[in-house]
């Protein structure tokens, strides 16, 4: 796949995809699908005001979406089979190739090594999405979920260590161990990293996805990071933050930091809630906020690094409850 390119996320996009919240992770959930339903349709109706919106519904469950979401118009509700609604990690990658245009990639999918189950839907997903709206279909030899990743659409990469290196992720092609030099070669061949950066971990409370870095880092420009610090130089998170700046300082990126990591109660559990852990569309930036003093500040330097774009705050405590974000329940599909 030579010359093939994962765009920015700030590049414009045809539409967004979004998954909805599925019946089989109600346990997952505590019982709280509703909820997780009102949120999702909250974030699809902000977007809808911008750019089209694809829902995948899981078979059988239309009419929950269709009641919260069917009086808009650019909402397009389509029945695949799903087992969760985490479409940053399950849906299409959408790169470009210089020469023979878009391509979706379906990397493989453990549900982040195997930390629920069943996953089979969610493997093929990215196929069926694909062939949907119509685009060809490349299919990597890999586990690699979308949240994993960040990227400038001029070549750069950023990752975690945690995440990918995680033997829980499966082997690589040819039976190999999942090592950084492995992965270089592979995230170049299929997303044209031509520099990526390893980053240690994400959040520490990140089991779900063994610290996804789409926790801890946007890239709202090439050269900049938006960085996810922390108020709290007790919690591990501080000293992250603080390795993470350096990492990404090192490698050429001004580093713009948040510095607060706000905590919010959901259902009777305490919940973290990155601000970085927000989705760039056409004309906006949806934002995760909780009420917590700091979040006008985070959206006025969000605003700043997001320029021409509306800025908008949402919710993003019931988000965090499922083990996730903005960011996490959405995937550009790039124009």
């Amino acid at each position: 796949m030579s010359g093939t390119r994962m765009p920015a996320e700030t590049d414009p996009h045809e539409r967004t995809l979004v998954a909805w919240p599925t019946e089989r992770r109600r346990a997952f959930w505590e019982g709280q699908v509703e909820a997780a339903r009102d949120a999702w349709a909250e974030l699809v109706r902000i977007l809808a005001g911008y750019e089209p919106v694809t829902v995948a519904v899981d078979v059988g469950e239309l009419d929950s979406a269709t009641v919260r979401l069917g009086g808009e118009t650019a909402v397009d509700l389509v029945e695949v089979p799903l087992d969760d609604c985490w479409i940053r990690d399950t849906g299409p990658i959408v790169v470009g190739d210089r020469h023979s245009g878009r391509k979706a990639v379906q990397f493989g999918f453990n549900a982040w090594g195997g930390l629920v189950e069943p996953w089979d839907r969610d493997a093929q997903l990215a196929t069926q999405l694909a062939t949907i709206i119509g685009l060809t279909i490349r299919t990597a030899p890999f586990v690699l979920e979308g949240g994993a990743v960040v990227v400038d659409g001029r070549g750069l990469v950023v990752t975690t260590e945690r995440c990918l290196l995680h033997p829980n992720r499966g082997l690589l092609p040819g039976g190999a161990p999942r090592t950084t030099q492995a992965l270089d070669a592979l995230l170049a061949e299929w997303l044209g990293a031509e520099h990526v950066v390893w980053l240690s971990d994400g959040l520490a409370d990140d089991t779900d996805t063994d610290g996804h870095v789409d926790n801890v880092v946007a890239i709202p420009r090439p050269g900049v990071a938006l960085l996810q610090g922390c108020d709290d130089p007790a919690d591990p998170d501080a000293d992250t933050a603080a390795d993470n700046r350096v990492r990404l300082t090192a490698a050429g990126l001004d580093v713009i930091e948040l510095p607060v990591l706000p905590r919010t109660e959901r259902f009777a559990r305490v919940v973290e809630v990155p601000y970085v852990n927000l989705y760039a569309a056409n004309g906006v930036v949806v934002v995760p906020v909780t009420g917590h003093p700091f979040d006008e500040d985070a959206l006025d330097t969000i605003a700043d690094c997001y320029p021409g774009r509306d800025v908008i705050g949402i919710d993003g405590a019931t988000f965090a409850f499922g083990g996730g974000g903005p960011h996490c329940a959405t995937q550009q599909v790039p124009a």
